[in-house]
Order: structure tokens, then sequence, then C-alpha cells
């Protein structure tokens, strides 16, 4: 069950009704109660703060216990009964279609008399619920979605494959990012640090200006210690920091792919890093993925000259002529 779904069909059944219940009875789903407890339930955050949008408390059935909502158990059923059942031939082309259909089917079944009751739910409903109905903000709510992620050394967060920037002074705490539509905020502890359009390019980030450090010093990492960090390991590795540093439009933005590059050399050897960079400077290939890439597969242990992109003369084969093959015939 999506969150986004949930939310936004408890607001458009608010619009529908013209007003917010003063009580809400969900079941206990993830979506809606984050841990399920008969005395203090803990909602889902983004549930909570619809809720408190609307001025409504959410009050969870129990597990199990259906007759804690009936009256939406059996509203649930005549919905079935009167609308689904009776579009259960019928083929739709859009949800346009499907929607006036639905729409048509319920204003009928709202205005049908009871058998036993000289009424209708339409009736009744203006009678008895909508004066009770807590007027509705002048705005709907708009959807957001909590998470938690820590602020890397490049003082940016990840936020779905985007990087975002925080005042560099919170490098290494832990924030909320509450993610919008349009936007996307900052938290810690509750306080909000910043807002950030929302973007949606995987692997880009989004920085301000005055999140930057005066000066590289202020950083645990600089483009220096990076690069002379490499050079402990070896010329080529130093040399593939610095193509990295060089790659991006601030060099704290390419910390993390250097420090992920230096870590590989704790996972394999530093024998092995300095072969790869190597590798990596001869292919024009200096990043991260692709110095790991050549850990990976081995290609560190083979000559740099046995190298697939190596070039054709360099190949000794049966097959390949030398240049004298051509001088035969010639006068």
């Amino acid at each position: 069950r999506d969150l986004a779904a949930w939310i936004g069909s408890h607001t458009r059944a608010l619009e529908f009704f013209g007003g917010a219940p003063t009580v809400v009875t969900p079941d206990n789903w993830k979506t809606a109660v984050k841990t399920a407890c008969f005395y203090e339930p803990e909602l889902n955050r983004t549930y909570a703060e619809w809720a408190q949008y609307y001025h409504t408390a959410v009050v969870p059935a129990r597990p199990r216990k259906p007759r804690d909502k009936a009256k939406a158990e059996v509203g649930v059923l005549i919905a079935e009964r009167w609308i689904v059942a009776a579009l259960r031939h019928r083929t739709f082309f859009s949800c346009a279609e499907l929607n006036q259909a639905i729409w048509e089917l319920l204003t009928g079944l709202n205005q049908r008399k009871f058998r036993k009751v000289d009424t209708t739910r339409a009736r009744l409903f203006e009678e008895i619920d909508r004066p009770a109905l807590k007027p509705l903000p002048a705005e709907p709510f708009r959807f957001a979605e909590w998470k938690t992620g820590r602020v890397n050394i490049d003082y940016h967060v990840e936020v779905d494959g985007h990087y975002y920037s925080v005042p560099f002074h919170y490098i290494h705490d832990v924030v909320e990012a509450r993610i919008g539509e349009t936007t996307v905020e900052i938290f810690r502890a509750g306080r909000r640090l910043v807002t950030h359009v929302r973007s949606f390019l995987k692997g880009k980030h989004t920085t301000l200006a005055e999140h930057r450090p005066p000066c590289h010093q202020a950083l645990e990492w600089t483009a220096d210690r990076m690069i002379e960090r490499g050079r402990l390991v070896g010329p080529a590795t130093a040399a593939v920091l610095e193509k990295i540093l060089e790659s991006r439009p601030h060099p704290e933005l390419a910390y993390r792919s250097c420090l992920g590059v230096l870590r590989l050399g704790q996972r394999h050897s530093t024998e092995r890093l300095e072969a790869a960079s190597r590798r990596a400077l001869a292919l024009n290939a200096c990043s991260y993925q692709s110095v790991k890439s050549i850990l990976t597969t081995g290609l560190d242990r083979q000559p740099l000259e046995a190298s697939p992109n190596s070039p054709a003369h360099d190949a000794v084969h049966a097959n390949v002529r030398g240049s004298s093959y051509y001088d035969k015939g010639v006068n």
C-alpha cells in the first residue's frame, strides 16, 4: 500500500465530504501505523502530520477487531454490491471514464431510499454528519515523506539519489529529510536547517554557496590531503584522485569518491590499488566505479600491455603481419 496514495485518498475523501471528522479509525497496516499498540499506537509520521493539519485524531482499530469500524466494513460491502458489481462487465478506456461511471452510480446509491426508513443516505448526511464536520483548511494537505540520513564529509545529504547541501558544520550529524512534491526540507533535532527545490537528477548535487566552509581547512578532509593520501599508495593512485577532484565543480563534492578509492586499498591491498589506478589512467576511466571494477575483475593482476584496449600494433599474434610483409614485390 503506497503512502502517497493512502494520504491522497484521505485528503480527497475530506474534500468530498466537505469537512473533517473528529476521529478517523483506520486499520493497523504499516502504511498508517508504524507500531501497533492498543494504548499508544505510533503513527506513520506523514499520517500524523496529515491528522494534525486537519485537526483530527487518528485512533486505529484493534488488530482483528472489525467491529471497531463496523460502519466502514458495511460501507465497503454496499459499494461492492451496488458499484463494483454493476461495472464488472463494462470496459473503460480511461480513468476519467471510469470515475464518471462510478460517480453516477454513487449518486444514485446515496439518493436511494432505505427499505425500512423513509429517507436517504444523502439526506441523513446533510442532517447529521455535515453539521458535525470541522471546516477544511484553505489549501489541501501537501504530501511529504520523511527519511533519515547522515551528513557526509562533503556536507551533502543523499535523498532519493540526489545530494542536497546543509551548513558544513553539521558534517556527520544525523538529519531528517521531509520530501515534498517540489521541495526537500532538511531537519536536525526538530529544527529546519534548509529548504531546497527538489531535483530528480540522480547522482547530481544541489549546493548553496553559504553552506560551503570559508576555507578547506574548516573540513576534516581537503583536496591536498586527499592527494597526499593517494601518494602514500603510489603516484598512479594520487593521479586518479587528482583527476576525480578536477572533474567536479567543487572539490568537496569529489571527497566521497576519493575516500571510496582509498578504502579500496584497505579491502584489496595498496599494491593492487596502485596497479588498478595505473590501468584506470591508461583507460582514461578515473572514477571510483572504474577502479572498483578493475579490482573486482582482477584486471589489475594482468600486465598493462595485455589490456584489450592497447593499440593493435602492440599485439603479438600469428595472424598479425609485420611491415616487412608489405615490402614484398616493392621495387
